[in-house]
């Protein structure tokens, strides 16, 4: 992948490079001296990027259910659909959960007029305290069980915990459904969207929490959005092998899940390297390019090939073929050749 990575980039950069100075028109011989701009070699500390795909989601996926099992009387939203917090999702038949009510209500009722008759009988000393006793009990289990039905009755209709997106629709209306089954799965988006991907076993332990990301989506090919590492699994997937890592898109909240996405990921834990500007690379080839520096006394350029490690945004780290070089050439080396009378300009 980094390979295939490196291919591509530097076959941009040579192709840009050498159609630096052209106007459409056929090329012009270069001239005997040629006027160019350079570059300093540089050392610094860079990590090569760590490149996934993965699926654009909420961060919280919510299975939201019936507190009873019964027959499902509507469902009002589809996949797709953006929900507010507190909007009615789905509800039960409740004929039966309201019966279940009426009947918890007259009994706490009954309870508490035996438990009123209990108190004054014991008053006139006609009841013991055990019977005392045993009406407030009754009244306290009948209170409880009135709770109960109206919990029930409560959780039989299903309402959005927070504002998102539907990501599942899993039951129809006339459906017998249990208890605790999932009926929609909301995407909650109090807690922003995240991209998902896998990383094998060597990118995820060059990656931590926090490290910068640029997330590309096919859908939208002209806009980058900016992330961080937010989660990353302490266990690998079972299936896949892969570890799993969140990037925090903080500006995708409006885009639509699932979308399919290619991330970058700049670990800050880096190695000290060579680098140059991108655009004084020419042929390239796999990871070996070629780059034009000055000669000893500044008026000529030399050819030098030079083994490439990685590109990182901008920058070239360069493994070999630049030792005791200051400076690299960048505008102007798309006309040059080994020995080619140049003039610097600032």
């Amino acid at each position: 992948m980094q390979t295939r990575a490196i291919i591509t980039v530097l076959t941009v950069a040579v192709a840009a490079a050498s159609c630096r100075g052209a106007s459409g028109e056929v090329a012009r011989p270069a001239p005997a001296v040629v006027s160019v701009r350079v570059a300093p070699v540089s050392e610094a500390v860079v990590a090569p990027p760590v490149t996934a795909t993965g699926t654009l989601s909420p961060k919280e996926a919510v299975a939201l259910s019936f507190k009873i099992g019964g027959v499902v009387s509507r469902i009002l939203v589809d996949p797709g659909a953006t929900v507010r917090a507190g909007d009615t999702l789905a509800a039960l038949e409740l004929g039966e959960i309201d019966a279940a009510v009426a009947r918890a209500q007259s009994a706490t009722e009954k309870a508490d007029r035996d438990a009123a008759r209990a108190e004054r009988l014991y008053g006139d000393s006609v009841f013991t305290l055990s019977q005392l006793q045993d009406t407030r009990t009754q009244a306290q289990v009948a209170h409880a069980d009135l709770e109960t039905a109206l919990f029930n009755r409560r959780y039989a209709v299903i309402t959005a915990p927070a504002a998102g997106v539907i990501l599942e629709r899993q039951a129809e209306p006339g459906e017998l459904v249990s208890a605790g089954r999932p009926v929609v799965v909301l995407g909650s988006r109090a807690r922003g969207s995240v991209l998902r991907v896998g990383l094998a076993d060597h990118d995820v332990v060059r990656v931590h929490r926090g490290d910068a990301a640029v997330v590309r989506f096919d859908a939208l090919p002209d806009r980058q959005f900016q992330g961080r590492v937010g989660e990353i699994a302490a266990a690998a997937e079972p299936a896949t092998g892969t570890y799993a890592v969140e990037i925090a898109l903080p500006g995708a909240a409006t885009l639509a899940s699932g979308l399919v996405g290619q991330v970058e990921i700049h670990p800050s834990a880096g190695r000290r390297a060579t680098v140059v500007p991108i655009e004084a690379l020419l042929e390239a080839d796999g990871d070996q390019a070629t780059v034009y520096v000055l000669s000893s006394d500044g008026t000529s350029a030399e050819r030098r090939r030079i083994t490439v490690g990685f590109v990182t945004g901008d920058r070239v780290a360069v493994v070999r073929g630049l030792e005791g070089t200051r400076a690299v050439i960048t505008d102007g080396a798309a006309y040059l050749r080994d020995g080619q009378a140049v003039k610097e300009i600032p």
